[in-house]
C-alpha cells in the first residue's frame, strides 16, 4: 500500500513540474511576442488644430520646392516669411514621397540642422518638428538621414522649455527604434545620462516623453549586454520606481510609460535582484492594490493600460524570488492583493477579455510557491468564480486549472477545501474537452485531488468518471496519464 502511495505520488510531482515547464515557456513566447510588437511603434506630436485632419491636407513637395522653402527659410529677410517657409515644409515631411525627396537633396540636412541650431527660437522649433516629421518616417533610411542632428537634439534636453525638450525626447524616442546606427551613435553621444537628468524633471509632460525614450531604448536587441548594464547602474531606476507611487501625485501616463520600461527591464533578466532591492515589488503590489480601488469607483477602460504592464512586471518578478521571501516589502502573501487581483478579473472579463490571461497569469506565479496566497483564494471562497472563467477558451482554462493544482499540491487540508464542491463536476466537464492541454491539466488536478482526498475518487467512479476517460485512452498524449488516473480511482 505504501509503494503504491509513494508511486501515485511520484507521478503527480513529475506531471506537475512538467506543466511548470510548459508554462515557462509560453510565458518566454509571450514576453518575446511583446517584445517584438513594441520594436515598431513610435509616436508623433502634432498639436496643430489646422493638421488635424491628416496627411491629406499637406501636399507632396518636389526637389525645386523643397530647396526653394529651405532658401527662405535659411535667407528669408522676414522672420515671419522664414517661419512659415518652415512650416509648408514640415507639412509636405507628413508624405513619405516628399521624406524620400528631401533626403536625397545635397545640403538639405545640413540646411536643416543649421536651422536648429541658429539663435531664433521660433526657427528652432519649426526646425525641429520638420526633424520629428522624419523621425516618424516608416523607412529606415529616412531615419539615419537624421544622424547629424543626434547630438545636438541631445543638447537641447538640458534647455529650459519644456515642449521644446518634449519633442526632442520623442523625435530622439523614434530614431532610436528605427536603426542600430543611431543609437551606436546616440549611445557615446550620452543618451543614457541625458534621460537620466530630464527623468528628474517636475513637468509631467517631459516625464511621459523621457519614459517613451527610454522604453524604446530597452527594447533594442543589444539593449541587455550594452544598454541595461549602464541604465541600472545609475540613479534611473530609482526615480522611476518613485514615479510610479501611487498617491495624489501618481500621473497615469508617466506610470503606464515606466511601467512598460520596467517590464523591459525585467525580462532582460539582467539584474532583477537589484530592481527587488530598490522596492519594485512593493511598488507594483501596492499599485495593483490601487487599481482594483479605482476599478471599484469607475469604468475607465483605459485602466488597462497600466495594469497589464503591472501584472506582467509582478508576474515575471515572482519568478525569481516566492512571495513569502519578499522580506521587509510590501508582504504580497497579504490576502488584499489576491482580493484586488480577482477584482481586476472582473473588470476584464467585462471590458478587456484578452487580458484575463495576464492575470492569471499573475494568480499562478502568486500560488505556485505560496501556501499563504493559496489560502487566501480559499478563504475569500474565490475558488467557484474561478471555475465559472472554465467556459471561455482552452487558454484560460488551462491557467485556471493550473492554478488550482497549485492550491491542491499543497496538501490534504487544501484539497479538503476544494472537495466536496463544484469543482468535480467541473472537471467532469473538462476532461470532456477535444484540447488535449486542458484535459492533460484536468487530469493532473484530478490525480493530486484523488491523492489526497480518496473521497473524491469514489465521487468520481460514482459519476461515471471512467466512461469520460475512456475517450482519451488512444491519444498518445493522454495515455499515461489516464492510466494512471483509473488506477488511482480504482484502488482508492
Amino acid at each position: 500500500m505504501w509503494s503504491r502511495r509513494q508511486s501515485r505520488l511520484r507521478r503527480v510531482a513529475c506531471g506537475v513540474e512538467e506543466l511548470r515547464c510548459r508554462r515557462r515557456e509560453r510565458e518566454a513566447a509571450l514576453r518575446k511576442a511583446r517584445r517584438e510588437q513594441q520594436l515598431v511603434s513610435k509616436r508623433l506630436l502634432r498639436e496643430d488644430p489646422e493638421e488635424a485632419v491628416g496627411e491629406d491636407a499637406a501636399t507632396i513637395l518636389g526637389e525645386t520646392e523643397i530647396q526653394q522653402f529651405l532658401r527662405l527659410a535659411q535667407r528669408g529677410t522676414e522672420e515671419k516669411e522664414r517661419e512659415k517657409a518652415l512650416v509648408t515644409l514640415r507639412r509636405g515631411l507628413q508624405h513619405l514621397e516628399t521624406q524620400q525627396t528631401f533626403i536625397r537633396l545635397e545640403g538639405s540636412m545640413r540646411t536643416l540642422v543649421g536651422l536648429l541650431t541658429c539663435n531664433r527660437a521660433l526657427l528652432q522649433l519649426e526646425a525641429a518638428r520638420c526633424l520629428h516629421e522624419l523621425s516618424h518616417s516608416e523607412q529606415s533610411a529616412v531615419a539615419e538621414a537624421c544622424l547629424p542632428a543626434t547630438s545636438y537634439l541631445l543638447t537641447y534636453l538640458c534647455g529650459h522649455s519644456s515642449d521644446f525638450i518634449e519633442l526632442c525626447l520623442y523625435t530622439l524616442g523614434n530614431l532610436i527604434v528605427e536603426s542600430g546606427a543611431v543609437r551606436r551613435q546616440l549611445l557615446p553621444q550620452g543618451i543614457i545620462p541625458a534621460l537620466a537628468s530630464c527623468i528628474q524633471s517636475p513637468h509631467v509632460a517631459v516625464l511621459e516623453a523621457v519614459g517613451y525614450a527610454l522604453s524604446q531604448l530597452l527594447q533594442a536587441k543589444e539593449a541587455p549586454e550594452e544598454i541595461i548594464p549602464s541604465i541600472l547602474n545609475s540613479t534611473m531606476p530609482q526615480h522611476m520606481l518613485q514615479l510610479m507611487q501611487p498617491g495624489p501625485k501618481l500621473n497615469p501616463g508617466v506610470a503606464v510609460e515606466f511601467a512598460w520600461c520596467l517590464h523591459y527591464f525585467i525580462c532582460s533578466q539582467v539584474n532583477n535582484t537589484l530592481l527587488i532591492t530598490h522596492g519594485a515589488l512593493s511598488t507594483l503590489g501596492l499599485l495593483l492594490l490601487d487599481l482594483a480601488e479605482v476599478v471599484q469607483r469607475t469604468e475607465d477602460a483605459g485602466l488597462e493600460l497600466l495594469a497589464c504592464p503591472v501584472i506582467r512586471c509582478l508576474s515575471n518578478l515572482l519568478t525569481e524570488v516566492a512571495v513569502e521571501d519578499v522580506g521587509g516589502q510590501m508582504q504580497l502573501q497579504d490576502e488584499r492583493v489576491v482580493a484586488a487581483l480577482f477584482i481586476l478579473l472582473e473588470f476584464f472579463l467585462q471590458k478587456q477579455p484578452r487580458l484575463l490571461p495576464e492575470g492569471l497569469w499573475l494568480l499562478n506565479n502568486l500560488t505556485a510557491n505560496s501556501p499563504t496566497s493559496c489560502t487566501s483564494l480559499l478563504s475569500l471562497d474565490l475558488v467557484e468564480p474561478l471555475l465559472q472563467l472554465l467556459s471561455l477558451s482552452n487558454v484560460v482554462s488551462i491557467l485556471v486549472l493550473t492554478v488550482l493544482c497549485n492550491v491542491a499540491e499543497k496538501g490534504p487540508a487544501y484539497c479538503q477545501r476544494l472537495w466536496p464542491g463544484p469543482l468535480l463536476p467541473c472537471l467532469l466537464n473538462t476532461v470532456t474537452f477535444s484540447d488535449t492541454e486542458v484535459v492533460g491539466q484536468s487530469l493532473e488536478l484530478l490525480q493530486l485531488l484523488f491523492f489526497y482526498q480518496p473521497e473524491a475518487a469514489q465521487a468520481f467512479l460514482q459519476q461515471s468518471g471512467l466512461q469520460a476517460l475512456e475517450r482519451h485512452q488512444e491519444e498518445v498524449q493522454l495515455q499515461d496519464r489516464v492510466h494512471a488516473l483509473q488506477q488511482i480511482a480504482l484502488h482508492s
